[in-house]
């Protein structure tokens, strides 16, 4: 292919030169081949698709350092932040007022005076004047005794270790009847394990210690240490394993007795257990918690997969609302158990203020629906509050249903938004897919929006976790499982004092054996009134077996 420029010559000049002084350089024509031309076309086409194509992956380039920049923000957030969601973004640090009240009590206020500690054992004192201290300095004359005197009080705690030292009287019958032996002695005092020489306070003392304190075993030997007790740990850990197969059919009553109730709360932690087992990798386990109104149950095991929720709701026996967060575990239950899973708004709240501190550019955005969540909470307390009378209620139902159409319209529209961030768009499409679940509140008033519950019953055994690391064995992880699921069931849910409680069981299990048969005077739900009230008011503390301390069986 030729392709040549026309012009007339000019007289002394050949034609190429003609041309190329009278033609701009950028319209001066060349002859190439269609060869060439063919090649050249191709070439530019070429260029242009890398040239796309490095945009492009220039484009997700950056989106991804700025994912990583958000992420490194958001773990410097959690490893160096303060601990809380609170004052998390900007906009909430601005929204609360610069001058705040100082804390304690306020000036001015009644208070609620000294506590009283009038059900204490009181040890009476007298003090007196020295001989000399009584006679007058001028005269000394000494000072008559005046009718009566002047109390006070001052509370003290002693600690002690000490020996029931059983001397079993031996009795020679007086007749000559062969229906008696020859020598009788009295029967030996109950023991919680054979041959065993602590006594059931030590028992109730390290299981309170270790498992609703959160205190090591080993610090709790080095306190006992300072008052002259010092057991060894290998007789408390054989002692525990011992022990552990006690409060299995307690631990039965409240899974049965909470899978009957309709209604509770989900969630779980990690674990270590330190004992290899096979086709496992690492020590990782798992601590599952489920809290109702009546029990917390914690169920131990070595993942967090599906089956184990689905093992524990198996056998439920009503329909059952379960208030979790977005795992999919909970999802695969429901969809296989008649389950309805009511998922927690602080979990949403969580994403967005998460995103606000990750992305300072969404902080606004973000912010937004942080406030949008804050007055559904306020519309639904506010609802509840009124739950007794169906007017005043219906008005604030309107109001909140209201606020949920405008949210949905709200979220709709910035979805449909095409310069809306990624991360944005990610938050607003999981509220979107989860929706339903979140909104079950709604019609149901008695369930929570959120799932704190289930996290705050976590909190002593995430304690423990930190404080003693997890377990040593499988069977100490069960055992742990259990005095988790005892001693808070019994704390939160019924307010009974743990102490008591533990004496008078183990009591009872020392004298048949193993555990009693007939549960229900350590069931809450089953006691009299008045057990129950002793026990929630600490009227049994005179029956306590060992009231100046811990005992050691010397029998």
């Amino acid at each position: 292919m030729l392709y040549e420029a026309s012009h007339t010559p000019i007289d002394g000049v050949d034609a190429p030169s003609q041309a190329a002084a009278s033609v701009p350089f950028a319209e001066i024509m060349v002859s190439i081949s269609k060869q060439e031309y063919v090649q050249l076309k191709w070439d530019a086409q070429y260029w242009q698709r890398q040239h796309q194509r490095t945009l492009s992956r220039e484009a997700e380039l950056k989106d991804q350092i700025e994912t990583l920049r958000a992420q490194v923000r958001d773990l410097r957030q959690r490893l160096f932040g303060r601990k809380t969601e609170k004052s998390t973004a900007q906009s909430e640090q601005h929204r609360q007022p610069e001058a705040k009240r100082p804390r304690g009590q306020q000036h001015g206020s009644v208070g609620h005076g000294r506590v009283d500690f009038s059900h204490l054992p009181a040890r009476e004192e007298e003090c007196h004047f020295s001989e000399a201290e009584r006679c007058c300095p001028k005269c000394g004359k000494a000072a008559a005794v005046f009718p009566g005197a002047e109390e006070s009080e001052i509370i003290e705690i002693e600690v002690q270790a000490y020996r029931r030292v059983i001397r079993r009287q031996r009795y020679r019958p007086s007749c000559q009847c062969e229906d008696l032996p020859g020598i009788m002695t009295a029967p030996v005092p109950a023991r919680l394990i054979p041959k065993g020489r602590l006594g059931i306070s030590v028992w109730v003392e390290i299981l309170l210690s270790k498992y609703l304190y959160a205190q090591p075993t080993n610090r709790l030997l080095q306190s006992w240490a300072n008052i002259g007790f010092t057991p060894s740990q290998g007789t408390i850990i054989g002692g525990l394993k011992y022990l552990a197969p006690l409060f299995t059919p307690v631990v039965e009553a409240l899974q049965v007795r909470q899978l009957t109730e309709g209604l509770c709360h989900a969630d779980e932690t990690s674990w270590r257990v330190f004992e290899p087992i096979e086709g496992k990798v690492g020590y990782r386990w798992y601590l599952w918690v489920i809290r109702s109104t009546s029990a917390i149950v914690y169920v131990m095991a070595p993942g967090r997969s599906a089956e184990v929720p689905l093992a524990y709701f198996s056998q439920l026996l009503v329909q059952t609302v379960v208030v979790c967060d977005r795992y999919a575990a909970y999802k695969k239950v429901a969809r296989i158990i008649d389950l309805l899973l009511a998922f927690c708004w602080a979990h949403v709240r969580r994403d967005f203020l998460t995103l606000a501190r990750s992305y300072p550019d969404t902080e606004v955005w973000a912010m937004g629906w942080v406030a949008r969540i804050g007055t559904l909470y306020h519309l639904n307390d506010t609802r509840l509050v009124v739950r007794d009378d169906p007017v005043r209620f219906a008005e604030h139902d309107r109001q909140l249903r209201a606020h949920l159409e405008q949210m949905i319209a709200d979220r709709c529209a910035q979805l449909a938004d095409a310069s809306l961030r990624r991360a944005a768009h990610k938050v607003l499409v999981s509220l979107q897919n989860h929706w339903e679940g979140l909104t079950v509140f709604v019609d149901r008033p008695e369930i929570a929006m959120d799932n704190n519950a289930a996290e705050s019953a976590l909190r002593n055994e995430v304690l423990g976790r930190k404080a003693y690391y997890g377990s040593g064995s499988v069977w100490a992880a069960h055992l742990a499982g259990s005095l988790f699921s005892l001693l808070m069931t019994l704390v939160h849910c019924w307010q009974i004092n743990p102490r008591l409680w533990l004496t008078q069981y183990l009591q009872a299990c020392a004298e048949q054996g193993h555990p009693p048969t007939d549960l229900s005077p350590f069931l809450p739900w089953m006691m009299s009134a008045q057990r129950l009230a002793a026990l929630r008011l600490g009227g049994g503390l005179s029956t306590a077996p060992t009231p100046n301390g811990i005992a050691i069986d010397t029998s």
